[in-house]
């Protein structure tokens, strides 16, 4: 069976996901304080990131080395609300995306898991 990765279409799909996503953060008052002013290298890890975890290229664990995905998000805080506020534009960029309904559902599933396990504080 044919990997998540593969079957979106490959890198430009985590590409043009990626950069919708960036979008919304670009202008939340809540996430925005979380990120450097260019947006370049966060876009180019969560994109390397989300391609390697769905089946594509191993260029993040390459380049990065193991996600640590709760250790690199530690140094900030995370409640219900930032959380919210990320699953937020993460979902809407997906649901923009016009997937078949299965790959929308995984992907979507996925991320307010790892939203969900991202929380650090009430």
């Amino acid at each position: 069976m044919a990997t998540l990765y593969e079957r979106v279409g490959g890198g430009p799909f985590f590409t043009e996901l990626v950069s919708r996503f960036y979008e919304g953060v670009a202008g939340d008052p809540v996430l925005r304080p979380m990120y450097p002013s260019d947006l370049t290298d966060p876009k180019a890890h969560l994109e390397a990131f989300l391609a390697q975890y769905w089946g594509g290229p191993q260029t993040y664990m390459q380049e990065r080395g193991h996600p640590r995905l709760r250790m690199r998000h530690a140094p900030f805080v995370i409640g219900t609300f930032e959380r919210d506020a990320w699953l937020r534009h993460m979902s809407d960029a997906v649901r923009s995306a016009g997937l078949a309904e299965e790959e929308e559902q995984e992907l979507l599933a996925y991320f307010d898991m790892a939203a969900r396990s991202l929380v650090n504080t009430r």
